[in-house]
This record gives structure tokens, C-alpha cells and sequence, in this order.
């Protein structure tokens, strides 16, 4: 049996909690409908994260995704809504969603959203020469 889309979120044990690492996700597939006019949007989702306890399991994040296709949303709304969900089941030290949404009416947008723990400060970057 065909997958399905699903509002369900599985995720995993981190393999590392003891240390900072990122992890970054491209996901090129994200629609969802206009919410005024019925019409699709497209957009290109920018997932990282800095995972504390718990990890996304990559073909729930997938199902989840794909339950976006029917529903009419504004791009905001939608941006904050995913990020909201993978925030609630991972609790991440960071997190940064971007939304590329492609071209409609001549305008591009791209919504960024933003989850931290409390207190939670990130490594400083290193330059090397």
C-alpha cells in the first residue's frame, strides 16, 4: 500500500546529546494551496536544527509535509506551523525554518522562523586560515 500523508511527527533517539551538532534538511517539494484563491504555492523548506534529546525521523517529516497539499495557507502561517510542530516533538536547543516560496503575483517571499531554548547559547563559529 501507497504511503499517505500524515499530521504525525516520529522521532528518535539523538545519537549525541552530550555535544552541539547541526542538522540541516532541504526539502524542494512543499505545497499548499492560496488560501484567497484555491491556486498551489511552491515553495523550497530550509530545515536546521541543533537536536537536544530527540531527532526527526525523515519519512514522518516527509508524510507530514505532504499533508500540507491540500490546505489552503498563508505563507506566514504555514512557516510558524511547521516549525511549531517540529519544535513540540523534538525540543530542539535551535531550530530555523526557512520558506522559499516560488513566484506568485511577481513577488518571491521567504518566511524564516526561529525556535531556541531558553538560555541555550551556541558554540562560537571558528575561522580557519
Amino acid at each position: 500500500m501507497p504511503s499517505q500523508p500524515t499530521t504525525q511527527l516520529d522521532t528518535f533517539p539523538n545519537p549525541k546529546p552530550e555535544i552541539d551538532y547541526t542538522i540541516r534538511m532541504t526539502l524542494p517539494e512543499f505545497t499548499c494551496l492560496c488560501p484567497k484563491t484555491g491556486q498551489p504555492d511552491f515553495a523550497t523548506l530550509e530545515l536546521e536544527y541543533v537536536p537536544d534529546q530527540r531527532c526527526v525521523e525523515l519519512k514522518s517529516l516527509k508524510l507530514y509535509i505532504w499533508s500540507f497539499r491540500d490546505r489552503g495557507a498563508f505563507h506566514e502561517a504555514v512557516t510558524n506551523e511547521i516549525a511549531d510542530a517540529l519544535a513540540a516533538v523534538t525540543a530542539p536547543r535551535y531550530m530555523k525554518l526557512s520558506a522559499r516560496f516560488n513566484v506568485r503575483g511577481g513577488v518571491y517571499t521567504t518566511v524564516v522562523a526561529t525556535r531556541r531554548q531558553p538560555g541555550w547559547v551556541p558554540q562560537p563559529d571558528i575561522t580557519l586560515p
